[in-house]
């Protein structure tokens, strides 16, 4: 009868510190907000903003590329455009951004009997600084670089074919990350 009574004691005990963990936890979590990205949200005196009108009024300027090739540099501002516009039209802009970009690429690897590379990687580095139209004050500033490898061969067109679809890769992935940095600004300010 003895051991009976010690483990429900038990029990007890492990039951009651598992509660208090999870209230705890519970209490501890209460400041935390869970909310779209794109959601309407309530600002300063009630007033309601969405991340998507902030995105859509950023007046995006000529990117500038001292290294890369103009491909790149067109696809980047493509992407950009259609990332933040998402074809809405155009509002009045309140922000500038710019964009420097550098494109390089490097062999990664080599045939082993004919010292020729057999694959490449192409790097975009970025960095880009949002600014008030109005006051000219810098908002933000970030770094985006991303990389794509593709392969050597010994067909001309395939080559040049591959490190465009590779330029326009890290393109794509570069102007989704600014982007997204962009959203987490906006978002954070409300």
């Amino acid at each position: 009868m003895l051991l009976f009574d010690l483990k429900n004691t038990h029990t007890r005990v492990f039951k009651a510190a598992v509660f208090g963990g999870l209230v705890l936890t519970g209490i501890a979590l209460s400041g935390c907000q869970v909310r779209p990205l794109y959601g309407t949200t309530s600002g300063e005196f009630g007033a309601t903003s969405m991340v998507a009108d902030d995105l859509a009024a950023i007046d995006l300027d000529s990117i500038s590329s001292q290294f890369a090739n103009e491909d790149a540099a067109r696809v980047l501002y493509n992407e950009l455009t259609f990332n933040l516009e998402r074809g809405a039209g155009s509002p009045a802009k309140r922000y500038r951004l710019k964009v420097l970009i550098d494109v390089s690429s490097s062999d990664v690897g080599v045939e082993q009997f004919a010292d020729v590379p057999s694959a490449y990687t192409t790097t975009m580095n970025s960095t880009f600084v949002l600014s008030d139209i109005n006051t000219n004050e810098t908002l933000m500033t970030g770094r985006s670089f991303k990389s794509a490898s593709y392969d050597f061969s010994d067909q001309r067109f395939a080559n040049q074919r591959a490190y465009r679809d590779a330029q326009e890769r890290v393109a794509k992935s570069v102007a989704d990350d600014i982007t997204a940095r962009l959203a987490g600004h906006f978002a954070s300010r409300s």
